[in-house]
């Protein structure tokens, strides 16, 4: 083999080997494009399911006001003359003068730089949470657009300013979720207020009526004793431990804030057959509470599957809260005690928590869905499908 034959193909396996570690270095590329583009999925979809991801954790949002007021204050410092928002050339002349050339890179700059600010500053003032994404994705576009047009004079937008724009825009949406996140806690917080309130107010009433029957019996009592109507007495007496009884009862469910009815209902017309709802209630009567949630905000009432009295019905609501999360329908409030799962389902857990059940019922009867779609031909009921 020749000299020249050698280089050749010296040379050509210098080639191939460049070649080959090109490919290498775009494989590794392509796979990092592709992890980031499963996170990036992998974020719309919790994003879309309603699960927000803070890009700037803080605690509330007075933290986040405190820290907006901040970043606001370096975007006017950088925004002020010289202040370093643009960059642009220095050694543009216009007709050979260089003070022309200043000024007019000067007035293209602060057009530019206006336009830029404009744009930022809309869809700040338009942003929503969920769509921080298209918002940070039309800023970029407006520095690439700016830096493109303004390529002979070489105008961009400074990085560090860019900087500053896209953490307002992720600051405003982590504020504004941050400060509903607060609204709907102190709601929750009211409705649990409201619930206690009530329970306080009717244990009292029921207090007050079974201590004002027990002074009647006692009263009844004393006069039977007085004429000595034994018979009498011993009726009175026993009706009047069944009214302590009752009344030590009532201050125990005061006392014992665990205690209470423990329910699983659900509502076929409006949720399908899929879905059920699992809390518990403390108040002595449980269907007011079971009546209350069948308002006008669904359009039919709950059926109830099971409404038991347990001594911690409060371990047995977590319990089943656990047992069952894994089918939460809101995966952020958990608050919201809405479970897909069927009413068997519920059953088979209800019964390994709490021993035997001594009534459930599996089929909800669901009477004015039924009757509202029953088939005026063949009177069947249309069912609505679970869901998926």
């Amino acid at each position: 083999m020749d000299a020249a034959t050698t280089a050749a193909r010296a040379t050509s396996d210098e080639r191939l080997a460049d070649v080959r570690r090109q490919l290498d270095e775009a494989e590794t590329r392509l796979a990092g494009a592709r992890e980031q583009v499963v996170v990036t999925e992998d974020l719309a979809v919790l994003q879309e399911a309603g699960v927000y991801t803070y890009r700037h954790p803080l605690t509330d949002a007075v933290g986040y006001r405190s820290e907006l007021a901040r970043v606001s204050d370096s975007i006017k410092a950088m925004t002020r003359k010289d202040g370093g928002a643009i960059t642009a050339a220095t050694g543009w002349t216009v007709n050979g003068s260089a003070a022309q050339g200043r000024a007019m890179v000067r007035d293209f700059s602060k057009l530019m730089l206006r336009a830029y600010n404009a744009e930022a500053d809309v869809q700040v003032r338009n942003l929503k949470p969920y769509k921080l994404e298209s918002s940070t994705a039309r800023l970029e576009k407006v520095v690439a657009t700016i830096e493109r047009l303004g390529k002979t004079m070489d105008i961009r937008i400074a990085p560090a300013y860019h900087r500053l724009r896209l953490k307002e825009l992720a600051l405003t949406a982590d504020y504004m979720e941050k400060l509903a996140e607060e609204k709907a806690r102190e709601r929750e917080e009211k409705e649990r207020l409201r619930e206690e309130r009530k329970v306080e107010q009717e244990i009292e009433r029921e207090r007050l009526r079974l201590q004002k029957e027990r002074q009647h019996y006692a009263n009844a009592l004393a006069s039977l004793e007085a004429s000595g109507d034994l018979d009498g007495v011993a009726r009175l007496r026993e009706q009047v431990d069944d009214l302590d009884k009752a009344i030590a009862d009532v201050d125990y469910r005061a006392a014992n804030v665990r205690a209470g009815y423990v329910y699983v209902i659900s509502n076929l017309g409006a949720f399908g057959p899929g879905m059920v709802k699992v809390g518990m209630t403390r108040r002595l009567e449980p269907m007011d509470r079971v009546r209350e949630l069948s308002d006008a905000s669904v359009p039919f009432n709950f059926d109830v599957h099971a409404l038991f009295f347990a001594e911690d019905a409060v371990g047995i609501e977590a319990a089943m809260h656990k047992r069952l999360g894994d089918r939460r329908v809101n995966r952020v409030n958990h608050r919201r005690e809405f479970f897909y799962a069927t009413p068997a389902e519920a059953r088979e857990h209800l019964a390994a928590l709490s021993g035997d059940l001594l009534q459930y019922e599996e089929l909800a009867e669901a009477l004015e869905y039924r009757q509202s779609h029953r088939d005026s031909s063949g009177g069947a009921t249309v069912m609505p499908s679970s869901p998926a």
